[in-house]
């Protein structure tokens, strides 16, 4: 049976693991892996990507980048959150604000330091991507509009940092990039609806606080029929396998949001969106697959071999 001190202890962990989103943090790195095998660098074996030591530390190093980054936006964000989210924001609120900046320091020197071992110019890119998060944080965030495109542009780069370690600067790669920006800006902007009471009190000039509901719908949906623009790269002139199918769906999908969009005016109804949102952006880690299966079976025969 638990102590006292061990339910606490368990608490804050539990906490923590609010603070930074673990639950988002593992699809960060399993979409890191899915890209350098199917698309970054499809002509070296799956084992031998699986098993570089540099990639790992990359991976590694761009997961606790991006914890880190929850560390110190849930610090700035600590009374908005207590508005729009209080059941969470209690939960989050277990662990103290003291310890959150002790461990967040900590971790950003740590990602410093796994990064000497690969080069300078890791190490550069990683202290930037911190100081980026840490800027959108503390400053971008409440401008208007550049806080949405910063928000989604952070989400992009952490792939960028496998990019250059292998060099592949395929165009197909940038048209995957571009539809995954598009709709993580679109989350960005349901989240904001979701959030109006919160971001009006806490002076946050977001699109549905200066402009309105209205305003807001149009923007997002203007940005849902400009995700046809890679779609149809992706689809028509790159390679990417059975992966069409999941854009096609995700198309259907995407209407249906769009649909369901001018339908709701509440903060539950835009919840339900962001979480479409979500599967449909975590449907797409998995799909990654999806552009050529035998490779799976290949790194499992690779695997089996003596």
């Amino acid at each position: 049976m638990l102590t006292r001190k061990s339910k606490l202890f368990l608490k804050k962990v539990l906490s923590f693991f609010s603070v930074i989103r673990g639950y988002n943090i593992w699809v960060v790195a399993l979409a890191q892996y899915l890209s350098a095998i199917f698309i970054l660098a499809p002509e070296k074996r799956a084992l031998d990507i699986i098993l570089d030591w540099r990639l790992f530390l990359i991976v590694l190093a761009s997961t606790l980048a991006i914890a880190s980054g929850y560390i110190i936006n849930n610090f700035y964000d600590a009374k908005k959150d207590l508005i729009n989210r209080p059941k969470k924001a209690m939960i989050d609120r277990l662990v103290s604000q003291e310890t959150k900046l002790k461990v967040y320091f900590g971790i950003n020197f740590i990602v410093a330091f796994l990064m000497f071992f690969i080069s300078w110019r890791a190490v550069l890119f990683f202290s930037t991507y911190i100081f980026l998060i840490w800027f959108y944080s503390h400053k971008l965030k409440k401008i208007f509009l550049l806080g949405n495109l910063t928000a989604a542009i952070l989400a992009v780069l952490p792939f960028f940092g496998v990019l250059m370690y292998y060099k592949n600067f395929y165009q197909v790669i940038f048209a995957h990039a571009t539809f995954l920006f598009l709709l993580i800006l679109i989350r960005e902007l349901i989240k904001d609806l979701e959030n109006v009471e919160g971001d009006l009190i806490t002076d946050y000039k977001t699109i549905p606080v200066v402009f309105g509901l209205q305003t807001a719908k149009i923007v997002v949906t203007l940005l849902v029929i400009g995700t046809l623009i890679p779609v149809y790269y992706l689809t028509n002139v790159f390679f990417v396998g059975y992966m069409d199918t999941y854009f096609y769906i995700s198309l259907l999908l995407l209407l249906f949001f769009v649909l369901q969009l001018w339908k709701i005016q509440s903060k539950s109804g835009f919840l339900k969106l962001h979480f479409l949102l979500k599967f449909i952006i975590v449907a797409g880690v998995f799909s990654i697959v999806l552009i050529e299966p035998e490779v799976l079976l290949h790194g499992k025969k690779l695997i089996l071999t003596p």
